[in-house]
């Protein structure tokens, strides 16, 4: 007989969709209402108020109707024209995506990857942009943390590498990783256009993508191409009709659900939301240290400062990372991410965003530690001990 220990409530430690806490459930099955007048128009209202301030930006937000993809082509198609070069700077694979964007909506594409493991370098980027006498580079385009990579780019030094330049290209931020989980500081950092969507660290299910648009990118704006009628901008004024806000009939049930979601976000407090990730996601870097042995697992983000606080990406050496999930999804009941981009077949993730607590982490941990002890895998040591010291000494 094979033992079973799944019988319970099941936990999904993947990188989006993150888990939805009740309260937020509760809110998106509210009963369909009048569109035009009730309670959803000062909710509405509300979600455009607080919005910004996730951000960390006085600049105001735009609500697509879709994923992150969607955010993605509402920045892209609101600021510039077709033909326009953008410099994509990839440090796992959504950055990659997102170029095959631009190139499919016509906009020409320079790449720059970084090294496996590791963040885009800035002085690189400051070498480009110098070259760039014609300034042909209209927009910067890179995630803050690539939720494949788990990799974090120093946006501030990649500002700074576009101000030391000169360079009037837009700088244009993925934050769907990272959003609500860890530091970023839209206006502080000088970021141009931001990127966000509802379904990871804001603990929303997927359907809501999320745009906010700095001076610079209202300004471009308005020469801008490759605007088309439903993503447009300019349609979506705070000042019409409720319905223009979303081009269209509002996603009621996702109203209400990411207003619940940004209360949640206010109760707890940004700040120490981000104390929160960061400990959890240390917890897990200590594990996973800990576990590391001769073809065993190993950190994907190989440099301290550039590790990514609301996903770890793992490198399974010559253990088998499929194997590995199905023993702790179909005998233990935790679902892991799978490996993506290089790692397919040769990595998994663990996510800590959004509504996660020491318990569920540190069950996650327990749970692969279990696993590896039954494939006989090579374990230098207890991660799941090196993760409670992280947590006790973060409580302390």
């Amino acid at each position: 007989m094979t033992l079973s220990l799944a019988h319970g409530p099941e936990i999904a430690a993947i990188p989006g969709p993150s888990v939805v806490p009740y309260r937020v459930l509760q809110a998106m099955a509210k009963p369909m209402p009048d569109i035009y007048s009730g309670d959803l128009l000062p909710t509405t209202d509300e979600l455009f108020e607080v919005l910004p301030g996730i951000a960390r930006t006085a600049s105001r937000a735009f609500v697509a109707i879709g994923n992150g993809h969607a955010a993605w082509e509402m920045a892209l198609s609101n600021t510039l024209s077709s033909g326009d070069r953008v410099l994509v700077l990839e440090c796992g694979m959504f950055a990659t995506v997102w170029a095959e964007m631009a190139t499919f909506n016509g906009l020409e594409v320079e790449m720059m990857v970084s090294a496996p493991g590791r963040a885009i370098d800035p002085a690189a980027v400051a070498d480009r942009l110098a070259t760039d006498t014609r300034r042909s580079i209209k927009a910067v385009l890179l995630a803050h943390v690539d939720t494949a990579s788990s990799v974090r780019n120093d946006v501030p030094a990649i500002r700074a590498a576009l101000d030391a330049a000169d360079h009037p290209a837009l700088l244009m931020v993925d934050c769907i990783a990272s959003l609500g989980c860890e530091r970023y500081e839209m206006d502080m950092w000088g970021v141009d256009v931001t990127v966000g969507a509802s379904q990871k660290g804001l603990m929303t299910p997927p359907g809501l993508g999320l745009v906010w648009a700095g001076e610079r990118a209202m300004a471009a704006h308005s020469t801008a191409g490759m605007r088309t009628r439903y993503w447009d901008w300019t349609q979506r004024a705070l000042d019409g009709p409720h319905y223009l806000r979303f081009c269209g009939t509002p996603p009621v049930p996702h109203v209400f659900a990411m207003v619940e979601a940004l209360r949640m976000i206010a109760e707890e407090g940004l700040e120490q939301r981000w104390a929160r990730h960061r400990a959890l996601a240390g917890a897990v870097r200590a594990a996973v240290t800990t576990w590391s042995a001769p073809n065993g697992l190993s950190l994907y983000a190989s440099e301290p400062s550039e590790q990514g606080d609301p996903v770890t990406t793992i490198r399974s050496g010559s253990v088998d990372p499929r194997a590995l999930s199905a023993i702790c999804k179909e005998r233990c009941g935790v679902t892991l991410g799978v490996g993506l981009g290089d790692l397919v077949g040769s990595g998994f993730r663990i996510a800590h965003m959004g509504h996660v607590n020491a318990p569920m982490v540190l069950g996650v941990l327990g749970t692969v530690e279990a696993a590896l002890i039954s494939m006989g895998a090579p374990v230098g040591g207890s991660g799941v001990a090196a993760a409670a010291a992280v947590l006790g000494n973060a409580l302390a």
